[in-house]
């Protein structure tokens, strides 16, 4: 018995000497990993610290995360975050999922809530990488179920089901993102101005609902960068779009302007920013201009504004939008620009006999350096609308 005791004794002490080493492999492991995610962070001018560390190289959590963006100073607690599926690659690392808690912050009132977010297939690259691509933080894709925002128990703003999907750049093709919100509502019965809250009580819109779509791509070899579609839809309203395309925006570009940003967030409160301004300024320079549009489709939101201001001044829906017609030939008579006057008065027109969609389009017919925007904005701005080949058009199909 006594010696069985006494094998049984050693073999639990080597169990222990064995387990001693093992587990101190798995926490450098895991610190590697976790280095390298701030490292490559701190790479792209963000901040990013923990408290506490468990896990192993295939799986861990941070504890006590606090989390400073780029151009700002002050840090976010975002408490636990753990890392999933985690593997080596090309000397640096694949993380299948990253999951935060919910996160909650209230402020003169104001409670702002996240539920818990999760990134997958994020691809942390090795350390001392040159290549300034393989060199940034990306995700294949980011969800969160909600965000709110609430004031003494009333939801004010709330969204559903935020995602982005992204499509990393790979032998010479371009970077692809999609993103959605499935919908969000406001709440905006809380404005303060008592004219605001009597035009949007009288239209109806004291709480709105809709969704938003976005879609683009980034050729980080010659820094095209292309918004194709950003749809905000408001129901019973309408939809507004924006896309542009500019070119430029390279890597090195990117990387100017995070290093920027973070030196502009260090200055002390009321230091002079002016230098600072006039290197952004410079920066700025490097793009070029090549389109840009802005559109809105109507869903019953031009009739309940002809609607409201025929009420108030006792007149026919028609009778406003004739006035409305019969004014936009003299506010465009400024632009000293005939054809574009007469381009506006023509959809102006057209979009309130028929409300459609009525879109401004900027192609010109070349990109066009910022810097030679820039110029025009302060010598001659009324020449900006033949520079930048601006044109306005209604009720034309997608």
């Amino acid at each position: 018995m006594t010696i069985r005791r006494h094998v049984f004794h050693k073999l639990a002490v080597s169990t222990f000497l064995l387990t001693i080493p093992l587990h101190a492999a798995y926490a450098q492991d895991a610190n590697a990993v976790a280095e390298r995610f701030k490292k490559a962070l701190a790479d792209q001018g963000m901040n990013f610290t923990w408290t506490g560390i468990s896990g192993d190289a295939s799986s861990l959590a941070l504890e006590g995360v606090s989390f400073t963006p780029a151009a700002q100073t002050e840090p976010v607690a975002l408490g636990k975050i753990t890392f999933d599926g985690i593997t080596e690659q090309d000397g640096g690392y694949r993380i299948e999922t990253i999951t935060t808690e919910p996160y909650s912050m209230t402020e003169e009132g104001l409670t702002f809530d996240i539920s818990a977010a999760t990134f997958t297939g994020l691809t942390l690259p090795p350390e001392g990488s040159t290549d300034p691509v393989a060199s940034m933080v990306m995700y294949e894709g980011m969800e969160i179920a909600s965000i709110s925002a609430k004031m003494a128990d009333k939801t004010l703003f709330s969204l559903d089901s935020l995602s982005f999907d992204i499509t990393p750049p790979a032998d010479g093709a371009a970077l692809e993102f999609t993103g959605s919100a499935e919908k969000f509502t406001a709440d905006l019965t809380q404005a303060e101005d008592p004219q605001a809250k009597k035009v949007i009580e009288a239209l109806g819109y004291q709480t709105i609902s809709g969704n938003f779509e976005m879609a683009g791509s980034w050729q980080p070899s010659d820094g095209r960068m292309g918004l194709t579609q950003y749809d905000i839809t408001v129901d019973d309203a309408g939809t507004l779009g924006f896309t542009f395309d500019l070119g430029g925006y390279t890597p090195a570009f990117l990387k100017s302007l995070q290093e920027m940003q973070k030196k502009m967030a260090e200055q002390p409160a009321g230091a002079d920013n002016s230098a600072q301004g006039l290197a952004m300024l410079g920066l700025m320079q490097q793009l070029t201009f090549h389109a840009a549009n802005i559109r809105f489709d109507d869903d019953s939101l031009t009739g309940k504004v002809l609607d409201y201001v025929a009420k108030q001044q006792n007149m026919k829906p028609e009778d406003i939008a004739n006035q409305a017609k019969a004014i936009v030939p003299f506010l465009t008579a400024q632009l000293n620009n005939p054809e574009l006057s007469a381009e506006i008065t023509a959809a102006v027109s057209k979009y309130l006999d028929d409300p459609q969609s009525i879109e401004v389009v900027a192609a010109p017919p070349a990109p066009v350096p910022f810097a030679l925007i820039a110029a025009g904005a302060m010598s001659t701005p009324l020449d900006l609308p033949k520079t930048l080949g601006v044109k306005v058009k209604a009720n034309d199909g997608e």
